[in-house]
């Protein structure tokens, strides 16, 4: 049994999707198994440039099942999108299976969704406005429809009728607006459903048995562990578990199951959202590196928006790497740092009282947290070449052991451009090893 999982450190937008579609060429499997189109995944290759939002990041390859399971929020409407674009641009139809016990978002999710950022207004949580938080409010006040509710009419219609009675009297008394009628979600559903058909199926059976055989699966994680619900900067979280553990849950297979977690961790730090975010910076200097950042600059996948940025934060993501499990890590867009004398690193947070700690705290905390910066020597040069650890600067190499040794996580990967080939694989030979 071979099963992987690859997630975030920190807050998303870590550059998952590149890696999970490196790692996908040697999976049977790639799962979906939290969140929604909330999240995107930026993936180049030689069928050009793709967001993934919905669809697993191993529909590149015509050999990989790629497989959204139960705990993922099903935006159908996106995912029909997703798919048709990709055959538009002459990538081979994926292979694409979808659990019948997959929650269905809804129009009426998204409406609120809006509805509820416009009402806080400045005290919102930076939705993106996917109907994410109220799809899962619904989902576990037993509200939610299943996949397999849309091809049973008169079940379909009862639930739906169900869920609209509290919501229109949100609709009308508290969000002044007129409420929806049943009929008007049921022609919609009706018309998804059609193209969802022939991909919906017992995912949870599918995957058990692969396990039994000893096929291995890939495990695709979405956002950073600093957006758990549980673990994270709540509220400022997304509303399912981020966590790698949460994997067997979301997935379908046993808990057991997952025997390697990589996590995804960037040269600097970005963020997409709202929330305590302690290694910020900003004006010219984050603007500088926003641009530099990524293929097109730091921009959400999702939402377009300019991401906040920093430095590499050390507290945040050794903390992320103790919640994942780590067994491994991938560090990204090291050759974004190519342009600076000096590179800035958090190493601790002084709180408002004082205290200096290397702990990562609770969010009462972290609100006036100030980071504690080193610097290290900059290389000044283009790394996007490079492909061995030889090849890199000695600069680059000590930021690497820096990083290793910051987030007590062995770093097996390095990437140095947003393409495939742009990764560099470490081995022992290299003298990066935390645990040796």
């Amino acid at each position: 049994m071979t099963v992987t999982a690859i997630v975030g450190a920190n807050w998303g937008d870590e550059g998952k999707g590149k890696m999970t579609d490196v790692l996908a060429a040697k999976s049977s499997f790639v799962v979906r198994y939290q969140g929604g189109s909330n999240a995107g995944h930026t993936i180049i290759n030689h069928y050009g440039k793709f967001a993934l939002h919905m669809l697993p990041s191993g529909v590149f390859y015509p050999s990989v099942n790629n497989v959204i399971g139960p705990g993922v929020a099903l935006d159908i409407g996106m995912l029909a999108q997703e798919y048709q674009s990709l055959v538009d641009r002459g990538v081979p139809k994926p292979k694409l299976y979808v659990s019948e016990r997959a929650q269905v978002v809804l129009p009426v999710h998204r409406l609120f969704d809006e509805l509820e950022e416009e009402r806080l207004g400045e005290k919102g949580f930076g939705s993106t406005k996917r109907g994410i938080a109220p799809f899962y409010a619904d989902k576990f006040a037993k509200l939610g429809i299943q996949a397999a509710d849309l091809f049973d009419t008169v079940r379909l219609r009862e639930r739906l009728e169900q869920l609209l009675a509290s919501k229109n009297v949100l609709l009308q008394h508290l969000y002044k607006r007129q409420p929806i009628e049943v009929d008007s979600i049921m022609e919609q559903l009706k018309t998804e459903a059609e193209w969802l058909l022939p991909f919906v199926g017992d995912t949870t059976s599918m995957l058990q048995e692969a396990c039994r055989k000893g096929e291995s699966i890939l495990l695709e994680g979405q956002l950073g562990a600093l957006r758990d619900p549980d673990h994270g900067i709540y509220p400022y979280s997304t509303s399912s578990s981020t966590i790698a553990g949460y994997g067997p849950v979301g997935s379908g297979i046993p808990a057991r199951a997952i025997t390697d977690v990589i996590v995804v961790v960037k040269a600097y730090s970005s963020c997409a959202g709202a929330g305590p975010f302690v290694s910020e910076i900003e004006g010219e200097e984050a603007s500088e590196l926003r641009r530099r950042g990524g293929d097109a600059g730091e921009f959400g996948v999702t939402t377009g928006r300019p991401r906040r940025m920093g430095w590499f934060d050390a507290v945040a993501t050794r903390y992320g790497c103790l919640l994942q499990d780590a067994t491994e890590a991938t560090l990204t867009n090291l050759d974004v740092l190519g342009y600076l004398d000096e590179i800035p690193v958090c190493t601790a947070y002084e709180l408002e009282d004082g205290t200096v700690t290397d702990q990562f705290p609770a969010t009462n905390k972290l609100n006036g947290a100030k980071p504690i910066l080193q610097k290290l020597t900059g290389w000044k040069s283009d790394i996007s070449h490079a492909r061995s650890f030889d090849e890199l600067p000695e600069a680059a190499k000590a930021y690497i052991r820096f990083v290793e040794a910051g987030i007590g996580v062995s770093i097996t990967n390095v990437s140095v451009g947003p393409r495939r080939e742009q990764v560099i694989q470490l081995n022992r030979n290299t003298g990066l090893s935390v645990s040796s």
